[in-house]
């Protein structure tokens, strides 16, 4: 099992889990984030920070691997909703309904 994680700009995160689906992912959770990182906006001296939406779905790890890839295709970081993923290894679950 990975747990795989989705990093986009806020309002692509329904986007990038229709493309994960496609693929297999089951369902997935969504945050919203805040970005942090050395490009800052200043409006009116005020400090904006970059909304994000951040999704995360477990998930086996074929599955994991070929969501991975149609996201980078599909929504990636040259795309709009500019979507980084990574992945994590589980090695327990409480809760959950998988068969392993």
């Amino acid at each position: 099992m990975k747990a795989l994680f989705m990093v986009v700009n806020a309002g692509f995160a329904e986007d990038v889990i229709e493309v994960a689906r496609e693929v297999g992912v089951k369902g997935a959770t969504i945050l919203n984030a805040r970005g942090e990182g050395s490009h800052h906006e200043s409006f009116f001296g005020i400090t904006l920070d970059t909304e994000k939406d951040m999704v995360f779905c477990i998930t086996e790890e074929e599955t994991a691997d070929k969501a991975m890839e149609a996201v980078k295709e599909k929504a990636g970081v040259k795309t709009p909703a500019h979507c980084i993923c990574f992945t994590m290894p589980i090695d327990k679950t409480v809760g959950l309904n998988v068969a392993k």
